[in-house]
């Protein structure tokens, strides 16, 4: 299966639950925000700038917690800002984990092995024997240090609750392509690097990986693709993948701090339609998370309603609305976020955007909920989601071991220079 069995269940059985007790609008999936604080700057992300008044506060464990059991989602995506920052993060795991919810930690990697090594201590402390060739292995591949794996082996228990492998929770790593591109992106040098030995890591300690990818309108899909075929050798579990929006709060940043014009980085409606073209191709050859009913939306082969109401999201401020990307009111409760949106101001019917905001959206967080709630179902739309979820899941692409992902600056070239040579991304 694309996805696993036992998440499928929980997630379908929640909807249909939902759907037989007549409820009209529902999340499900809450994005969480407990800080917006982050240890990079990326472009075409505007949260630092948005939240740039509160960027020392944080949600508190209680509340955090509150807002799952408030909304009812059965998957919990954590974000931020940098979620890993969090203070409390461990904790916030192991307590979604523990109201039976499916947890995805949307990290940028940089603070994962560390966080990996603090479950190795603890486990090392109850389970030497165990644990021990892990750390031979890790050192092996020059994944951690024999320094750390020193301090693995002394370091005392005081971990509460750290992040071990589970089959309900997903690192869910920012990949925006190979080294250079990425690097450039996120605006720091070696960020590819870690990403990826903190992926290889996961994957050794059996910890359920994934990805999320952001289209822009300079990216190189031929330069994409390698990445997944890489990524799909590595045995990372899944991707999501989505087209770069120009929403407010991310044109202002850009202005602003890099003196750029986002009409030369963000997609059009049609850019979109055009870098997806292929989507449905890639579905059958990587382990897409999704339907296919939102691949030939993105593809311009479909027409989807925006649902932003089933995937919202909630931070310091209160519940966002009227959706993760655009801000036009904070509120108290996801309650009051249903009943004092005027959805129907918001997004694209017939071609025509009802905000001008929505014009170039076709964001995942508001159109793949309409495609798995069936709001603009055609026939044959059911059957075609279960037969992509439930077929046998793609195999691990051997093309993989034939890229060079590292093609900026760890490799001395400068990520900062222009491309090196003439020669196609990754050969």
């Amino acid at each position: 299966m694309r996805f696993p069995l036992a998440l499928t269940a929980r997630i379908a059985g929640y909807i249909i639950g939902k759907k037989i007790h007549g409820v009209e609008k529902f999340a499900t999936v809450l994005q969480l925000e407990p800080l917006h604080t982050c240890n990079l700057t990326c472009t075409g992300c505007g949260r630092i700038r948005e939240y740039s008044q509160s960027l020392k506060d944080v949600m508190s464990l209680e509340d955090c917690l509150g807002a799952a059991e408030e909304c009812g989602a059965p998957m919990i995506s954590i974000c931020g800002g940098e979620p890993l920052i969090y203070p409390e993060i461990e904790d916030l795991v192991a307590g979604l984990l523990a109201q039976k919810r499916i947890v995805y930690i949307c990290t940028n990697g940089m603070f994962m092995r560390k966080k990996m090594r603090d479950c190795l201590a603890e486990e090392f402390a109850r389970n030497p024997a165990r644990i021990g060739p892990k750390i031979e292995v890790l050192v092996s591949e020059e994944l951690i240090t024999r320094e750390q794996a020193e301090a693995i082996r002394t370091q005392p228990p005081g971990i509460r609750n750290p992040i071990a492998p589970s089959r309900w929770m997903y690192w869910n790593v920012h990949l925006d392509s190979l080294e250079r591109t990425h690097d450039l992106i996120v605006e720091r040098e070696g960020v590819f690097k870690e990403c990826i030995a903190a992926i290889r890591m996961a994957k050794i300690l059996g910890y359920q990986v994934a990805t999320n990818t952001t289209v822009y309108r300079e990216t190189d899909m031929r330069e994409i693709e390698q990445m997944f075929d890489y990524l799909s050798w590595l045995g990372v579990d899944g991707h999501t993948i989505s087209p770069g929006y120009d929403y407010d709060a991310a044109k202002e940043d850009m202005r602003k701090r890099l003196n750029l014009e986002p009409e030369n980085f963000f997609l059009t409606r049609e850019m979109t339609k055009e870098k997806f073209k292929n989507i449905r191709a890639w579905g059958e050859k990587y382990t897409l998370f999704g339907t296919p009913i939102f691949l030939d939306f993105l593809a311009g082969k479909r027409d989807l309603t925006c649902s932003a109401w089933a995937i919202p999201t909630r931070n310091i401020g209160g519940w966002k609305g009227p959706c993760y990307l655009m801000t036009d009111a904070h509120h108290a409760s996801y309650r009051d976020l249903l009943e004092k949106t005027p959805w129907d101001h918001y997004g694209v019917v017939n071609g025509k955007a009802r905000d001008p905001r929505c014009e170039n959206c076709m964001v995942h967080c508001g159109y793949e909920p309409s495609a798995t709630l069936g709001r603009d179902a055609q026939p044959g739309d059911t059957w075609a989601n279960i037969a992509f979820n439930f077929a046998k899941k793609p195999a691990a692409r051997i093309e993989g071991a034939s890229v060079n992902p590292f093609n900026g600056v760890s490799a001395g070239k400068g990520h900062k220079t222009g491309r090196p040579d003439k020669q196609p991304v990754g050969k």
